[in-house]
């Protein structure tokens, strides 16, 4: 059962990074594939779900090599992913995630993660890469496997 991360009945705007999409497939983490599939149906029901083209590669090239899904399926699934709305980096988010990257000491694609869920109005970002309930931005890091 997906966890509702803001206390309402109605998920908050919400950013996905690569992690939990590529975890919906990953057979070899059951618990982790549960929440996933349920955080990704929650917010695709709710339309609450945010991603960027950066996120939709990394989870291709990550699900072909670390959960040896099939190219033609990981294909399938990327065009099922497309359904949230999508983020698409321009000059000024790269500018600005490498003044994130400058001033904060994030990856530079951490960081521009942050920053498209900055653009697109999210109040969460998923994802178990970065640090648990930091925020940046008005963007919440939340690890939901925690």
């Amino acid at each position: 059962m997906a966890r509702n991360l803001s206390g309402s009945g109605k998920s908050p705007r919400t950013f996905f990074d690569a992690n939990l999409l590529v975890y919906s497939d990953d057979v070899r983490d059951p618990a982790k594939q549960q929440i996933a599939v349920s955080l990704i149906a929650e917010h695709m029901r709710q339309r609450s779900g945010v991603l960027s083209l950066q996120v939709l590669q990394e989870y291709f090239v990550s699900a072909i090599r670390k959960v040896k899904l099939d190219a033609a399926l990981a294909r399938l699934r990327v065009e099922v992913f497309a359904n949230f709305q999508l983020v698409e980096p321009n000059l000024q988010d790269v500018l600005a995630a490498i003044d994130l990257h400058r001033l904060h000491g994030f990856s530079y694609w951490d960081a521009l993660i942050i920053r498209c869920a900055e653009r697109s109005g999210c109040g969460v970002l998923l994802t178990e890469d970065m640090q648990h309930g930091r925020e940046i931005n008005g963007v919440k890091i939340v690890n939901p496997f925690l």
